[in-house]
């Protein structure tokens, strides 16, 4: 399936300077980052990211920052509310580095592993919607709502059902 929203570096095209993007994508696009998330919507998206390419150290920097407004369901009220996501981030290529090189490493968890480069380019845009998606919360609710479980199930003074699915059948009223 051929995505709407890319942007695709050809890390050989590269020198070593700084290189400036901002990703904005389209209404299109946005359907596309929509279904990639997996969310309710992407109402806007914006991605601005800096490369350095050090080609004595074979090491290629990418940072910089992504927002997006992204419409999710409450998973307490059900309803959909409107979030704002921004975050700041800073990857590490190797551009000369395999799978096999990466994994006979060993590295502690307090060392920095290199992402790799596959096909000798990177994605920008793939690299913006990761880190959306990386800062979506697992279970979202609207600000100020919480979940009260003694709103679904019986008090301790009304009479105990022995029945272990009786605390389904409060849910389904």
């Amino acid at each position: 399936m051929q995505k709407n929203f890319s942007y695709p570096v050809k890390i050989d095209e590269l020198n070593q300077n700084t290189y400036r993007y901002i990703l904005e994508p389209d209404t299109d696009e946005l359907a596309d980052i929509t279904r990639i998330l997996q969310v309710e919507d992407v109402k806007s998206f914006k991605g601005e990211v800096s490369l350095k390419f050090n080609k004595k150290e074979n090491m290629l920097r990418v940072w910089g920052n992504v927002s997006a407004l992204v419409v999710l369901q409450s998973v307490i009220s059900l309803e959909n509310f409107e979030k704002v996501i921004a975050t700041p981030f800073e990857l590490w290529f190797d551009t000369k580095a395999t799978y096999r090189e990466i994994r006979e490493m060993e590295p502690t968890i307090n060392d920095e592993v290199p992402d790799i480069i596959e096909n000798g380019e990177i994605n920008l845009a793939d690299i913006c919607i990761e880190q959306i998606a990386l800062n979506l919360e697992d279970y979202p609710r609207a600000e100020g709502e919480v979940f009260n479980f003694s709103d679904y199930v019986k008090n301790e003074s009304e009479e105990v059902d022995e029945n272990p699915f009786s605390v389904l059948k409060q849910l389904k009223k």
